[in-house]
């Protein structure tokens, strides 16, 4: 592991500036990913900005009835959390599917939108890898790609993006809030992540030096009625292959909201919007649900070994939104 140097964060200023001031510096959080990208080579910052002790760790209720959550509070504060377990199951749910105990102990809000892909040809430096080397080639795409994006890729880069939080965030409208030298700034989730097109090493349209502050959830009367599911492929500690935040207001047999999020599809959480606008004003029904999902997934481009992801991910929304639909039945 090459030295680096570090510095402890005191402020929310403080923290930006000491950034700001050197090009190589990273912001260090709770450092699950990290730090393990440090070990592996592919990550060499000349110095750590430890921002574990800034006052950003607390979740609050916001002015309209959303909730707004800190960028270092820990998977672990937020998937107990009684509001966001109440309010936002689907969350709670995400977040518990996510890593193991100790890990959700250290990882942050912050730094679990901000971990990079686990393809295993970005973590090996021998490798060719255009996200980690842009220029170099995307050896995935003809090689070892069983777990890799069906929707949103391209030639340049066919790797997912991990989180399980992130998907659930992505359901229920988050936006995220950072600071820069410049001072704040904020951005949808929808926005936050950028398509891959021939830069899959630009992954988000944070600035450059800004740290996230929180991010916050709008209110949202479908959420209550939302949960997340994970396939993966052991019982444990597992990154997913394919998962599915779904919430569901149902009001006369008709569909009056529905949210959906897809997981382990693409190089960001995939808000499913075209499957969202099918099912509202509509019948509950499976058939409803699978016609829905085959229009999401119309647009999908599967590789050679991972086209079992488009069965898989229509199988999870037909079966999440069953279940959901039955529940509000009761």
């Amino acid at each position: 592991m090459r030295e680096f140097g570090y510095r402890r964060a005191v402020d929310v200023p403080g923290a930006v500036a000491l950034l700001g001031a050197d090009p190589e510096a990273r912001f260090l959080g709770g450092g699950t990913n990290l730090v393990d990208l440090m070990k592996s080579g592919v990550e060499r910052p000349a110095l750590l900005v430890d921002v574990r002790e800034l006052p950003l760790d607390r979740i609050e209720a916001t002015e309209d009835g959303g909730l707004r959550i800190g960028a270092t509070v820990t998977n672990s504060d937020l998937a107990a959390h009684p509001e966001v377990r109440r309010r936002y199951p689907a969350l709670a749910q995400a977040v518990l599917a996510g890593a193991s105990g100790q890990l959700r102990n250290m990882a942050t809000v912050g730094g679990n939108l901000l971990q990079r892909t686990r393809c295993g040809y970005f973590t090996d430096l021998a490798a060719p890898c255009n996200k980690r080397v842009p220029g170099s080639g995307c050896p995935a795409v003809e090689g070892e790609h069983h777990n890799h994006a069906i929707l949103g890729a391209s030639a340049h880069c066919v790797a997912v993006h991990p989180s399980d939080m992130g998907v659930a965030l992505a359901a229920f409208d988050a936006v995220v809030s950072y600071e820069t030298a410049d001072g704040p700034g904020e951005s949808p989730l929808d926005a936050f992540y950028l398509p891959v097109g021939d830069t899959p090493h630009r992954e988000t349209a944070l600035p450059p030096g800004a740290l996230i502050t929180s991010v916050t959830l709008p209110p949202a009367q479908v959420a209550a009625l939302s949960r997340y599911r994970k396939v993966r492929e052991r019982a444990s500690y597992a990154f997913a292959i394919g998962s599915i935040a779904a919430a569901l207001d149902v009001r006369g047999g008709v569909v009056h909201d529905v949210r959906l999020a897809l997981g382990a599809v693409a190089s960001r959480p995939w808000r499913a919007r075209t499957a969202e606008r099918a099912l509202t004003g509509g019948p509950v029904s499976a058939d409803a649900f699978a016609a829905a999902a085959d229009a999401e997934l119309a647009a999908a481009e599967a590789l050679p070994h991972n086209g079992y992801k488009v069965t898989l991910t229509r199988n999870l929304v037909v079966a999440v939104l069953t279940e959901l639909a039955e529940e509000a039945a009761r």
